[in-house]
């Protein structure tokens, strides 16, 4: 036991100027991260907390490794410590994730000395990325869209659309019905994709027309939107 404790009290000693360097380096290089993730972001979902946070968690990590350095003890103590944080929050996009990631491994490769690594890996991580966003690699080239119509709950919504539909949509189909206030009107939402020499103004005129004036609403991108 008391081996141990010697042990855990002795550990790496490490300068202040070892400190400054290992956060100001992490910081620059997790900043760098973060331009590249605002400039290849897509959709309705970025958020500046979560950019700020990955900077954080990334300058963190770093000062952890410094910490740990070879200590086993310490490593142990840290891990029991750090076990109690709970993180709420839900992350929808699978690629925040990895970008999360990303700020851990640069931040454990300068807490731990690795200064050269940390600098290649961010750079190759920010080209890897420009590359997969600049060329929509793996997005499919279907150019599919959300179209909302406010319809009379009168009406036949089943068959209204059947003939503008076919002339001008490639495919579609219904994804919900839903009933608003009294009951007296009906949200229908449907999947659609346009033919190449499709009118989109046209089109929805003539479904506004065929709503009866109802609110037409013609949506993009609709994988990256709540529905």
């Amino acid at each position: 036991m008391d081996e141990f404790l010697r042990s855990a009290a002795a550990g790496d000693v490490f300068s202040i100027g070892e400190v400054i360097a290992s956060l100001t380096l992490s910081f620059a290089l997790c900043l760098i991260l973060a331009y590249f993730y605002r400039q290849s972001h897509k959709g309705l979902s970025y958020s500046v907390s979560f950019v700020h946070a990955m900077i954080i968690l990334g300058v963190t990590i770093s000062l952890i490794m410094l910490i740990i350095g070879s200590n086993i003890a310490r490593a142990f103590t840290l891990v029991g410590a750090l076990s109690i944080i709970r993180f709420r929050n839900p992350i929808k996009d699978s690629r925040d994730v990895a970008f999360i990631f990303v700020a851990m491994a640069i931040g454990m490769s300068v807490g731990t000395g690795f200064y050269a690594t940390a600098l290649i890996f961010t750079l190759f991580a920010a080209f890897m990325v420009y590359v997969l966003s600049r060329f929509n690699i793996g997005s499919a080239q279907r150019r599919e869209m959300l179209l909302k119509v406010i319809f009379p709950a009168d009406a036949d919504y089943q068959t209204a659309f059947n003939e503008l539909f076919y002339q001008q949509l490639r495919e579609h189909a219904l994804l919900s019905v839903e009933p608003l206030g009294n009951g007296d009107t009906l949200e229908l939402v449907y999947s659609i994709e346009f033919r190449s020499q499709g009118d989109h103004t046209d089109f929805l005129t003539r479904v506004r027309d065929m709503a009866r004036g109802g609110r037409v609403a013609l949506l993009t991108g609709h994988d990256q939107i709540d529905v």
